[in-house]
């Protein structure tokens, strides 16, 4: 038995142990998608910086939805990709507070801008009159620095509850490390360690509740008006869309972590744990790029020019040639 914290200076992690016989196929198709996660979110997020008409509330938020989705996917994928063609899967004790922590604020930071992309279509659609007064761009980037704020504070007070435990193992059933799985490796139960995501989670379940609340307002409102319903589909089906993927996602993790069962494949149990780091960084600038006009329309704009210019060019060389 460990004596204390310190004795611990790295964890064994056991997810890819049966990953042997297609540890190539597999780190190819990881590298593949992680590099259309970045391409697509880049993508959204370069045309909201440069585009000044997508400088409104709904298009700021989405930037930084899909700058969070990089975040997150940063501190999962590059050690994923290195522990695929290595045959030893160990973390650093530093390592793995550092990547936990990245994980979890990067969850909650998602949870904050599904939360204010509500709040900005209930004003917009709910109290159109007033949108300008209330939603305006001092307001806006307060809630971006407060959502990015209170994510990292809370998983910051949660880092360093996990960090003080005395710590009897050193094996994590998982290909990545969260402040869950070690707190279980614990000698002895902290009061700090379970009030402090005890709160974590009641403070991101009153997210859920505003966003329900949202909604059934939204909805209520649509029911009256044809042009509500026509703006509901346009700008908020993308968002309903996102928040079920989100929901899903994080609810299978959740279950992952608190039921996960032995009797599954380990094929199973990885992917029910790195869905929520596949789909939502994937699936939301798609969903958004696809469905928004505006968004839609400047990245083919940006396309097409593009390849204009490049006909253009090549049109020159052949001229100069003959």
């Amino acid at each position: 038995m460990m004596d204390n914290v310190s004795t611990v200076t790295m964890f064994t992690l056991s997810g890819l142990s049966g990953t042997t016989n297609y540890r190539v196929i597999l780190f190819v198709l990881t590298l593949l998608c992680y590099c259309v996660i970045w391409l697509v979110n880049l993508t959204i997020i370069l045309t909201i910086i440069v585009d000044k008409n997508l400088h409104g509330p709904m298009y700021i938020f989405l930037c930084n939805l899909c700058i969070n989705g990089l975040y997150g996917t940063v501190g999962f994928y590059p050690k994923f990709l290195k522990d695929l063609l290595s045959t030893t899967h160990v973390i650093s004790y530093a390592g793995c507070l550092l990547q936990s922590f990245v994980l979890h604020s990067s969850v909650n930071a998602d949870f904050s801008f599904l939360v204010l992309m509500a709040y900005d279509r209930y004003v917009a659609i709910c109290h159109p009159l007033v949108y300008h007064s209330v939603m305006t761009k001092q307001k806006v980037c307060v809630f971006v620095f407060f959502a990015w704020l209170i994510s990292i504070c809370l998983m910051l007070t949660s880092t360093i509850t996990t960090a003080i435990l005395r710590l009897c193992g050193s094996h994590i059933p998982k290909i990545y490390c969260i402040n869950f799985l070690v707190g279980k490796l614990a000698c002895s139960a902290s009061i700090a360690h379970v009030a402090v995501p005890a709160f974590n989670y009641t403070f991101y379940f009153g997210h859920f509740i505003f966003i329900i609340w949202s909604y059934a307002n939204l909805i209520r409102t649509c029911l009256t008006s044809k042009e509500n319903r026509t703006k509901f589909m346009q700008t908020c089906l993308p968002h309903v869309f996102c928040l079920f993927t989100f929901f899903v996602c994080l609810g299978f993790d959740l279950l992952y972590i608190r039921f996960g069962s032995k009797d599954l494949p380990q094929s199973v149990n990885n992917f029910m744990a790195i869905e929520f780091l596949l789909v939502p960084p994937l699936i939301n600038p798609l969903i958004y790029g696809l469905k928004l006009t505006k968004i839609r329309n400047r990245v083919m704009q940006f396309l097409c020019v593009k390849s204009q210019h490049k006909f253009d060019c090549m049109a020159t060389s052949t001229r100069r040639l003959k």
